[in-house]
């Protein structure tokens, strides 16, 4: 096989500029175990390789299995072919494993949902993303910006912004910058209140955004003990992780 060829339908958009290949594969901190997501033609991969760590891939265009297996030979049993979003990552490599990759557009919010599914086993994420969503992601209260995703993932990561890349390093280029990001693993090993109640409290904020939130989270059914908090007269926007918790802790408390 002498090419891969870029394929919409996946929203492939291969990193040709080995210098900023280079520099994402760098942004990510030394862990015994890596897992990219999406090598295609392996223009991270090569940099990631001479770690000598455990490295495995998955990939989903069955185009780039071949050519991986041709160019990165050593790796060959650890090229997983499937739907990241679909696959139980445990089974694939023992945790913990840092995950690294230039994220395919149209998914990388699944993507980053998928993360905090695993965010006890992934204790670092270096991404390249559409930069609206990077800088969507690591955006702090007060902003249009902020909103579910920036919420959810800093309440357990510490989020930054790294770089811009322009579209012309990329075949096809996309229309639009892209942002590298990176995640690291914060000490929070728990919240006060159940986990899926505080993303529906943080889900039903945003859903209505323009809205205080004492509008925004009448499918709640607020106690009415509770309705006279300052907090109830804010948008979601404007809330920091931690007033979210303490906002999902005082509703559940007055629930019960």
């Amino acid at each position: 096989m002498e090419k891969v060829n870029p394929k919409k339908h996946l929203g492939q958009h291969f990193l040709t500029d080995l210098s900023i290949a280079q520099r994402i594969a760098d942004s990510l901190p030394d862990h015994a175990r890596i897992l990219e997501l999406g090598p295609g033609t392996g223009v991270l991969t090569q940099f990631l390789e001479k770690r000598g760590v455990e490295l495995h891939l998955i990939e989903i265009d069955r185009e780039s299995i071949p050519w991986l297996h041709k160019h990165f030979p050593a790796l060959r049993s650890f090229v997983h072919e499937g739907d990241f979003l679909k696959m139980d990552l445990h089974r694939l490599l023992e945790p913990p494993f840092a995950l690294i990759g230039n994220f395919p557009y149209n998914i990388s919010s699944q993507i980053f949902f998928r993360v905090l599914d695993y965010k006890d086993s992934i204790p670092c994420v270096v991404g390249m993303v559409q930069k609206e969503v990077g800088k969507r992601i690591t955006s702090g209260p007060g902003g249009k910006e902020n909103g579910i995703l920036s919420v959810l993932l800093q309440t357990w990561y510490h989020c930054e912004y790294l770089f811009t890349v322009k579209p012309g390093v990329f075949n096809p280029p996309p229309k639009v910058e892209s942002g590298v990001i990176r995640l690291t693993r914060n000490e929070r090993k728990s919240l006060p209140v159940e986990e899926a109640f505080f993303i529906r409290v943080v889900k039903a904020g945003f859903n209505q955004r323009r809205k205080t939130l004492r509008n925004a989270l009448k499918s709640l059914i607020l106690p009415q003990e509770i309705q006279g908090m300052e907090v109830f007269n804010r948008r979601a926007e404007e809330l920091s992780v931690e007033e979210f918790i303490q906002l999902a802790q005082s509703i559940r408390e007055a629930q019960s």
